[in-house]
């Protein structure tokens, strides 16, 4: 079995003293980060060890001073972060991707903090904004839940078929949080197909916004209209349906006025249709 190199841990540090130590450019991020998890930031060692603070950051620009301090504060039993020098670290700060309640931090070990940020912007682009809301709404649920599941495995085997792709309450669906409540009760939850149609002028996949890169991770037919370039289309799913707009059957490619004019390629043609998500990628590149 493969070693960790660190145990993930979130800590309450809520309405509790940190201590930070240092100014400038490699403290901010430090104090910042303190200050959203509520902590309140002292900056004095010996106030620090005199209190039984438990957690540290280090930020001198002296190399040196961050060796002697780590040293000191961890004898005084704190636990110990020292900026950009993880050999000196009880602990990594990780990138931390926000849908409060629900945190995905990810970390290298001190390995590459750039790394780590990259791959949260990446995960920020495909998971919706409303996962917070899908969290609290679980957790509102959990008495009707347990009425309607009074067995503990069932009340599991229920959740996981919910939250699994393409269940009643997939966490990729941004409306999943709205259907919690009858999912817990029992009541059959009426899940609609959608589409969303996007204008692309770039071949850069960076160039997609949050939401066009989320909807295309997670799309069941993806149909285009032009030449759109292969960057794009790699960043839909890899088993997801590929259309080509049929320009002749479809309202809106000629052009209809009608909003509620569904595009052929995301018009149910039968039962097994039902809560499907298709995008509609229309190339039309930038002179």
């Amino acid at each position: 079995m493969a070693e960790l190199q660190s145990l993930p841990l979130f800590h309450q540090i809520d309405g509790q003293k940190v201590l930070v130590l240092g100014e400038g450019e490699a403290a901010q991020p430090k104090r910042r980060l303190v200050e959203r998890a509520g902590g309140i930031i002292i900056d004095d060692s010996a106030q620090a060890i005199d209190e039984g603070v438990r957690i540290a950051f280090v930020a001198y620009d002296d190399a040196k001073a961050c060796e002697v301090a780590a040293i000191n504060l961890r004898c005084a039993g704190m636990l110990v972060n020292v900026v950009d020098r993880p050999e000196l670290c009880d602990f990594t700060t990780p990138s931390i991707l926000d849908r409060n309640p629900l945190l995905i931090a990810v970390g290298t070990g001190g390995a590459s903090a750039g790394l780590a940020k990259h791959v949260r912007l990446r995960l920020e682009r495909i998971l919706p904004p409303t996962l917070g809301k899908l969290a609290r709404a679980l957790f509102t649920s959990r008495p009707k839940l347990r009425d309607t599941y009074p067995d503990g495995s069932d009340r599991r085997r229920a959740i996981d078929e919910a939250l699994h792709e393409g269940g009643a309450l997939d966490p990729l669906d941004a409306a999943s949080h709205e259907r919690v409540e009858d999912w817990a009760s029992g009541s059959p939850v009426e899940q609609s197909s959608e589409w969303h149609a996007f204008v692309i002028t770039s071949a850069d996949p960076d160039d997609l916004t949050i939401k066009q890169s989320r909807l295309l991770g997670v799309a069941d037919t993806v149909c285009t209209r032009g030449e759109v370039p292969k960057d794009i289309l790699a960043r839909a799913r890899a088993d997801a349906e590929r259309t080509t707009c049929n320009i002749q059957l479809c309202p809106r490619a000629n052009g209809s006025k009608d909003a509620n004019a569904i595009p052929d390629c995301a018009a149910s043609k039968d039962s097994a249709q039902h809560n499907r998500l298709t995008v509609i990628l229309d190339w039309q590149a930038e002179d």
